[in-house]
């Protein structure tokens, strides 16, 4: 018997594609609508009218971004408007059939989402693209040092850690709402967790999370080119992603200078014109849509990715990788190890910069290398990342598991990518 869905309830900060996360909850519901499903939309900021448009059904608090707004302390803690938002959807929609999806709170919607959603835990998902299910500041990471963390969250030594990127006092809001958060989470009874890489299983159990409802869901991937790039004749560096100190701009045009090779950045954030003014040499190419970052890949010899903090995926990694571009990553990152194994990759601290400007030189002047990488990437690959499609039918066969639970064990071994099945459960 397959599982009919009545409806989708896709819930987020955010109605709109800023960042990885929330690209994907909204790219979700687009396609979810798009395969002729009801979908809701709950978010914390003010409704994208595009989404209604493509017939997703949007709920929204218009709320700002906690750093960005009054009042952010508080509602942190205990968002009263989103708990009531979310509740009052539920009073008036909810259905035996409808499941439901948690990818973002931390922004906007704060725990309290997780008391609202208390009526229907039954029935719901939730996404781990970070570690704010069971960490303070969402990393597992020093953010002072950079260095990993190896803490139990609220234990002794976790709140002996000087760990938080705004200080002390945010680290102590950081902590009091995290055990908001598990009082009404409660971790050990906790509905499915997708993670978006099976290297974040461990980190999630410290939590008290078990491992057996953490399932492992990589990402959805379009690469930059369906067809390899030919590294090998190329010279740019090539780095993708916000320019500011979490995801290392600064580091790679340092080790780019020393290197003596050129570099293009593609994306924009709050260190660009500083870096510009500093950084003459480079090229800033701001942020632009994916057609136009593949047309620049195309010219590129690597993708370098010098992120300061643990990436549990690192969605542009992979998008270079398809494509046939050799990656340059941090140890810390999740993919690294998968990456590197395929030698697909090489793995750099990135905060070292004379190490990560000897990897670059030593690229830069070895084309048989980097061919031999450029074909591995494209080719070896394959298996750390999802097309679009695949991914919505993992997410589909997840769904039905929870309409009908004395068949999820058929259902959860049918997600290794076995398409009938979940197109049966897609049925609706």
């Amino acid at each position: 018997m397959s599982a009919s869905i009545d409806r989708i309830v896709v819930i987020n900060d955010l109605s709109h594609a800023m960042g990885g996360a929330s690209a994907l909850a909204v790219g979700s519901a687009r396609s979810f609508a798009e395969r002729g499903y009801r979908v809701a939309l709950l978010a914390g900021d003010a409704p994208d009218s595009v989404l209604a448009e493509a017939g997703v059904a949007v709920t929204a608090l218009g709320q700002a971004r906690l750093l960005g707004r009054g009042g952010a302390l508080l509602d942190g803690l205990w968002n009263r408007a989103a708990a009531r938002m979310v509740r009052r959807w539920i009073a008036e929609n909810d259905t035996p059939r409808t499941v439901y999806h948690l990818h973002g709170w931390s922004q906007i919607l704060s725990p309290s989402i997780f008391a609202a959603l208390g009526p229907v835990r039954e029935r719901l998902v939730i996404s781990a693209h970070d570690f704010f299910l069971a960490c303070p500041n969402g990393a597992f990471t020093n953010f002072a040092t950079g260095a990993p963390c190896p803490h139990t969250a609220l234990s002794r030594a976790c709140l002996a850690e000087a760990c938080d990127r705004r200080g002390q006092a945010h680290k102590v809001w950081r902590v009091a709402r995290h055990a908001v958060q598990r009082f009404v989470y409660q971790p050990k009874t906790s509905p499915p967790v997708l993670a978006i890489h099976a290297a974040m299983r461990p980190m999630l159990a410290r939590a008290g999370i078990p491992p057996d409802v953490i399932h492992p869901l990589p990402n959805p991937v379009v690469p930059f080119a369906p067809a390899r790039i030919a590294a090998e004749r190329n010279r740019e560096i090539l780095f993708v992603g916000r320019i500011e100190a979490t995801k290392g701009a600064d580091l790679a045009l340092a080790a780019a200078r020393r290197a003596g090779v050129p570099i293009r950045l593609v994306g924009d954030g709050a260190d660009r014109t500083r870096l510009a003014a500093e950084y003459p040499e480079a090229q800033f190419a701001g942020r632009l849509p994916p057609a136009r970052i593949g047309a620049l890949a195309a010219s590129a010899r690597m993708l370098v990715m010098p992120s300061r903090y643990p990436e549990p995926y690192g969605l542009v990694a992979m998008e270079a990788a398809l494509a046939g571009l050799p990656v340059i990553l941090p140890p810390s990152a999740l993919l690294a190890r998968d990456l590197v194994a395929a030698d697909a990759a090489m793995s750099v601290d990135p905060r070292d910069t004379a190490a990560l400007a000897a990897v670059l030189a030593a690229l830069a002047r070895d084309d048989a290398r980097v061919a031999a990488m450029s074909h591995a990437a494209f080719t070896a690959t394959r298996h750390l990342a999802l097309s679009p499609e695949e991914w919505i039918d993992r997410l589909l066969v997840h769904y039905a598991a929870r309409l009908e639970p004395a068949q999820a064990p058929a259902v959860a071994r049918s997600a290794s990518g076995s398409k009938p099945i979940a197109a049966s459960v897609a049925g609706a």
